[in-house]
């Protein structure tokens, strides 16, 4: 079945209940979930603005994981930086993640109108199943 699960991060309610999902699919498969946040490099692109991109990352998952391992489940986290898609499909393959669980919506900007969600090209380049979460 699956044995790495990844759960991209953007502190969002979407991510929340993504990772409610995978937490479910983890414990019956006994799988370790990867939380990863990307400080999206096309919105800040070094200095203090990137600085606190990390330091959000590092908050939320520590939160992500805090909850997973209150599930007595296994985790790992990551902060990466990168454009979004690019960063999330890399780290599956680097990861050997077998299956990854992301919300259709998170905290994008107004570049999800012109280039698409990042779900959405997650969804057409990955390698592995993506299971997508609607907005709660």
């Amino acid at each position: 079945m699956f044995n790495n699960i990844l759960v991209p991060t953007d502190g969002s309610d979407t991510a929340e209940a993504a990772l409610e999902h995978a937490i479910d699919l983890a414990s019956r498969a006994d799988a370790v979930i990867h939380v990863v946040y990307v400080a999206d490099v096309t919105v800040a692109r070094g200095g203090p603005m990137l600085d606190l991109l990390t330091e959000e990352g590092q908050r939320a998952t520590k939160e992500a994981a805090s909850r997973v391992s209150g599930a007595g489940l296994s985790v790992t986290r990551a902060v990466v930086e990168g454009k979004p898609s690019r960063a999330i499909l890399e780290y599956a393959d680097e990861a050997r993640i077998d299956l990854i669980v992301m919300g259709t919506h998170g905290r994008t900007g107004l570049d999800r109108l012109f280039m698409g969600s990042v779900a959405g090209r997650v969804v057409r380049l990955a390698k592995v199943p993506v299971l997508t979460i609607r907005r709660p």
